[in-house]
Order: structure tokens, then sequence, then C-alpha cells
């Protein structure tokens, strides 16, 4: 099966930058989705945004809009996620997955990172 692992986590300020990145193993298709998350203690998952393999067709959370950046390195099988002007209310933990359709239903996807903090301070 596909494995995800995201890194680049850490402490920002507000208004400050992060870069956060997921490397993908195992078997996967160049047709697939790649999406982030983020998961805020006591708070549900929510879509962040995604991106289609090939295409680089992207979509975001209103959210995040202007502030955050998805791309990918295709040969590199990585993913990445370019967040600028960071707010405390991005706080939270961030996973990436993978799905083979392009959705922002966290319940669509199949395979998960085991996630990477992100903490934002005033």
């Amino acid at each position: 099966q596909v494995q995800l692992a995201e890194s680049g986590g850490g402490l920002a300020q507000a208004g400050g930058s992060l870069r956060l990145s997921c490397a993908v193993s195992g078997r996967t298709f160049s047709r697939a989705t790649k999406g982030w998350f983020r998961q805020a203690p006591g708070k549900e998952r929510e879509f962040v945004g995604a991106i289609t393999w090939i295409g680089g067709v992207t979509m975001y959370a209103d959210s995040v809009k202007g502030r955050f950046t998805i791309s990918r390195d295709n040969a590199k099988n990585t993913l990445y996620l370019q967040m600028n002007n960071l707010k405390p209310e991005d706080t939270a933990v961030y996973y990436c997955a993978e799905g083979s359709v392009f959705t922002t239903a966290a319940g669509r996807y199949d395979s998960w990172g085991q996630g990477t903090q992100v903490t934002v301070t005033s």
C-alpha cells in the first residue's frame, strides 16, 4: 500500500511562513489526487487543499486561499504545502493524503500520513 510521511512542521509566529513536505512511497498512481488536511484539538479534520498529480490543478479551502500554496514534484514523489501569512487559527496537526478522486471530502481519501504539528503563536 501507499505510504506517506509529512515533515516540516514546527513553531511559527503570526505572519510567518512554513513549508510542509509529504514524501510518498510504495505503489501509487499518476492519476491520484494528493490532499492536505488539518485537525485542531477538539475539532473535526478539515480540508486544506488538493492537487491533481498530472495536471497540477489545485483547490483550496476558503480559509487558506491566497496564503497557502500546494505544489508537487512528480519525479521525487513529493507533495508540498507552502504556508504564508500564518495565523494562530492555522494551529493544527497537518496530514497529507492520497485518493482517487479530486474532492474535499476526507472520507474519499484512501491513504494518510501520520501528521506533523504546526503551531502559530500571536
